[in-house]
């Protein structure tokens, strides 16, 4: 992966995880209200027809609007109590994809996101999830 493979602004993500490993390079770039995800469409990013895994969708998008929630509640932990996602669209290896999320509303215990999943800039699907906050103990 070289820098003009990747947009202005992106970085290595800075959350790792056992699930995502596997599909590094994973990208990110932080905003005063968000964190939006990117990556390289890759061979293991894709299902038995070479097209964009739903699986891949659905654990960045979670991943996406959980790290968004926290950006707007100032760093708790939290954790997803539901997700849907509507599948629009398919991608191929060698696109972009992007995960832009939006907190719809933010309170003590819940905070509610959605967000945009788009490969090469044409929208594939659509997002959103409540997450938990997990208090400090």
């Amino acid at each position: 992966m070289t820098a003009i493979d990747v947009p202005d602004g992106f970085e290595s993500h800075f959350r790792k995880s056992p699930l995502t490993d596997p599909w590094e390079p994973i990208y990110s770039r932080r905003t005063a209200d968000a964190v939006v995800i990117g990556l390289r469409l890759a061979t293991p990013h894709t299902n038995s027809r070479g097209l964009i895994h739903g699986g891949l969708i659905a654990a960045l998008a979670d991943n996406a609007m959980g790290l968004s929630c926290g950006v707007k509640l100032d760093g708790p932990r939290l954790v997803t109590v539901s997700l849907a996602v509507d599948f629009i669209g398919t991608a191929a290896i060698g696109q972009w994809l992007a995960v832009e999320s939006e907190v719809i509303k933010t309170g003590g215990t819940l905070c509610f996101a959605q967000c945009r999943i788009s490969a090469d800039g044409a929208v594939i699907a659509r997002a959103n999830g409540t997450f938990r906050v997990i208090k400090a103990t």
